[in-house]
């Protein structure tokens, strides 16, 4: 985008010195451009106060503060921000790093990190990774992962990185899934996920564990019930849905000491908000 403006820029420049592309302008072409530029910097200067866009955007383009803003809001933790500038270091610069290893990643996620380690961005380490990714929006969550599926230890890392403490198990579920995505087929990755989240929810509400008499293993019947049940409520292929009754049923015959209430009103929050894991 700031190319494209930079162009602008300089065409109405070109413009007031009677240039063009194709070479000088005629008489005739040159008087009406004139007239047309008193008429926009007229108009140009009743909008803007009489800033001049050209030095604004010089301006702004060379403005550390907003492109350190645009490098925290958009990937939210690098190593190299925790760290001593090296010599040269501008956030313009980095800015454009970032987006090219970005979309680096997005094509391929170890060639993506590579990347951010070779430019100083990331340090080499799980847990700088996972944050890195907690913290960023603009990767490709395909690509995400599989990175995570075979980096498992940045995986755990990033599972720690949730807190799930005073959340309601389904909304958990849904943040949960919405920074870790769910593989589309049940397998061992999904059952892994689903493993780590409930010891995660366990860890994060120890009080609500020992009121509702829940461990992790019972946590886990309750992560797959609500997944099933999503599939069940949400699905145009499934013509006879599953009622509160049969839910609550075949849930507390996998899992005996849950309150038959505390069941109900899992099934209550599928049925108004939706799918756990969409």
């Amino acid at each position: 985008m700031g190319q494209g403006l930079w162009r602008v820029v300089r065409n109405q420049q070109l413009q007031q010195e009677g240039y063009s592309e194709q070479g000088y302008l005629t008489r005739e072409q040159s008087r009406r451009m004139a007239a047309n530029n008193i008429s926009n910097t007229s108009h140009r200067k009743q909008v803007q106060g009489g800033i001049d866009i050209y030095h604004l955007l010089k301006d702004l383009a060379n403005d550390e503060l907003l492109w350190q803003g645009l490098c925290k809001s958009t990937w939210g933790h690098c190593s190299i921000y925790n760290k001593n500038p090296p010599l040269g270091f501008s956030f313009r610069k980095l800015y454009m790093q970032l987006d090219e290893g970005s979309l680096t990643f997005n094509a391929n996620p170890d060639e993506g990190v590579n990347y951010f380690m070779s430019k100083g961005i990331l340090d080499d380490s799980p847990k700088e990774i996972a944050k890195f990714i907690f913290c960023t929006r603009t990767l490709n969550w395909k690509k995400l992962r599989i990175y995570l599926d075979e980096r498992r230890d940045v995986l755990d890392d990033l599972v720690t990185l949730h807190n799930f403490r005073n959340q309601f198990l389904p909304n958990a579920l849904r943040e949960f899934f919405r920074h870790i995505h769910a593989p589309e087929e049940r397998g061992e990755y999904l059952e892994t996920l689903i493993t780590k989240f409930s010891h995660r929810f366990c860890a994060c509400n120890p009080d609500l564990m020992r009121e509702l008499g829940l461990s992790p293993d019972a946590v886990y019947v309750l992560c797959y019930s609500l997944i099933l049940l999503s599939i069940d409520l949400t699905s145009p292929h499934v013509k006879n849905k599953m009622s509160k009754r049969e839910f609550i049923r075949n849930t507390r015959r996998a899992a005996q000491n849950i309150s038959e209430d505390f069941v109900g009103h899992l099934y209550d929050n599928i049925y108004l908000i939706g799918h756990v894991a969409a």
